[in-house]
């Protein structure tokens, strides 16, 4: 994983005063004439990381998660985490295929469980969180052999400031076992996916007694295995209803550290990424790759935002940033938030255990094998929880993305000029131009700008990556918004 911290920049040029050219969206705001951008002052010697001899701005550091981001985390329980997995894998089976009616074992027995949790969880939220059962009925297609009522468990905490911008995380509560069509025998389903429901579950829980400024979509979603025919549902419903989804995780097969041939890394989850957006059209991707900017798709802006907040002590985790969709052979409920054009990216453990994953439940010289909780790490599960609530939690505190960033590339120059559209958001402070080496993984250098729409850098887009961020007055950043060239 790259070192955020300690990647410098040594050919961005010499060092030179950066002019700020900024006008906002009111003619109230607005500002005519250029802005001289001080350059740092050395305060002391602790301060010397943060200085950047040979281009603008002040070194990108993680945020820190405020006083109440801590106490959320501190409330993750891994008792109650460790009773989900146990309680899902006792329905049997939870094969999209299986029983809807049964009240001990199926599916439907699932579902409704699911469903009456989060109705309890949002009992407490004061009104501000609401529960659906949203079904629909699949006609025969691939895996689904006869129509088939497919149901996603929905909990919807609604922002207080932007409730139109949403961010989404999702567990899959339907199990397979070896045969995908087999809907009768044994399938717990214990780390795939009991474990993200467990997350998805938690977090309602926790998020129910507290006010978000955008809004949070926790999901239980159904018939993942089959074809991520509940995911597809979900993001179509959302898009259908106006959300402005800016992130989405898919938590699957986050129960255990333990490898199949016996390591542990219990500090360690993995976050998929695609890059060049597939569903861009041939022009757009053509443009992209003339300019650069393979490695800056929305999706992996969303991923450097989770490494940026939820990397630190508070979690305990360390996250492995990986540039796939997904897994080879595989993939999760993300892809279907991505078919819609959204940021969205896949959390899984580090190494899986093919010998419990998918498999029956079966006794073999003694030892019982099969997706069981007794392979799961109760303890890993808790903080992947926290992973996603520092990630959740920050999103939703913070302003959103910069919409419609451009970068000038209208004339030759060694200067470079972005534009964006000015927010709404009653507590926006303003916004920073990033920049990192081409050559960087992720985001090296900040430049503050103010409440402006436009911002003239002293440095060549020729030589370096440039993006915007927004900062409101509590400093919690936004994903960084990557320019598209233009005029």
């Amino acid at each position: 994983m790259p070192d955020r911290e300690s990647t410098g920049a040594r050919s961005a040029g010499t060092n030179r005063r950066t002019f700020l050219s900024a006008s906002a969206a009111t003619a109230a705001a607005a500002v005519t004439g250029p802005l001289v951008a001080q350059p740092a002052q050395a305060h002391d010697h602790d301060d010397h990381d943060d200085r950047h001899d040979n281009g603008p701005g002040r070194r990108i550091k993680p945020q820190a998660p405020d006083a109440e981001l801590r106490r959320l985390l501190r409330e993750v329980d891994r008792h109650r985490i460790e009773a989900t997995v146990r309680r899902l894998a006792a329905f049997g089976t939870r094969h999209t295929l299986s029983s809807q009616t049964d009240p001990v074992r199926g599916i439907g027995a699932a579902r409704d469980w699911i469903y009456a949790q989060m109705r309890e969880h949002a009992a407490a939220s004061g009104g501000r969180m609401t529960v659906e059962l949203q079904g629909y009925d699949q006609p025969p297609a691939s895996r689904i052999p006869t129509t088939t009522r497919i149901t996603n468990v929905v909990a919807t905490l609604r922002g207080d400031v932007a409730p139109q911008r949403t961010y989404v995380i999702t567990g899959h509560y339907d199990s397979r076992c070896t045969d995908v069509m087999d809907f009768t025998s044994d399938a717990p389903g214990a780390d795939d996916d009991a474990s993200g429901v467990a997350v998805v579950l938690e977090l309602t829980r926790l998020l129910a007694t507290r006010r978000t400024a955008a809004t949070i979509v926790l999901a239980a979603v159904a018939a993942e295995e089959q074809g991520l025919y509940g995911s597809d549902h979900l993001a179509k419903q959302l898009k259908a209803a106006g959300a402005d989804v800016q992130g989405m995780f898919s938590n699957d097969i986050v129960g255990s550290s333990r490898a199949d041939d016996g390591t542990v890394d219990a500090r360690t989850l993995r976050l998929f990424a695609e890059g060049v957006p597939t569903t861009e059209t041939p022009d757009q991707a053509k443009t992209r790759l003339s300019v650069g900017g393979e490695n800056d798709s929305v999706s992996r802006q969303l991923a450097r935002f989770a490494l940026n907040v939820a990397e630190n002590p508070a979690t305990g985790m360390d996250l492995r940033f990986i540039y796939r969709r997904d897994r080879y052979l595989r993939g999760s409920d993300h892809i279907s938030f991505l078919q819609q054009g959204w940021p969205a990216a896949r959390l899984t453990e580090p190494n899986e255990d093919f010998a419990h994953q998918h498999q029956d439940v079966r006794v073999v010289d003694g030892k019982q094998y099969g997706d069981l909780p007794e392979f799961c790490d109760f303890d890993y599960i808790a903080r992947v929880a926290r992973v996603n609530g520092a990630t959740l939690w920050s999103l939703a505190q913070g302003p959103g993305t910069p919409r419609n960033a451009i970068i000038d590339t209208s004339n030759l120059t060694n200067d470079t000029t972005l534009r964006w559209e000015l927010g709404t958001e009653p507590d926006l402070a303003g916004y920073e131009v990033v920049w990192r080496e081409t050559t960087a993984a992720d985001w090296q250098w900040a430049i503050p700008v103010g409440k402006v729409n436009t911002a003239t850098i002293d440095l060549s887009k020729d030589n370096v990556f440039f993006g915007v961020r927004a900062v409101n007055r509590a400093g919690k950043h936004s994903p960084v918004a990557f320019p598209k060239p233009g005029s």
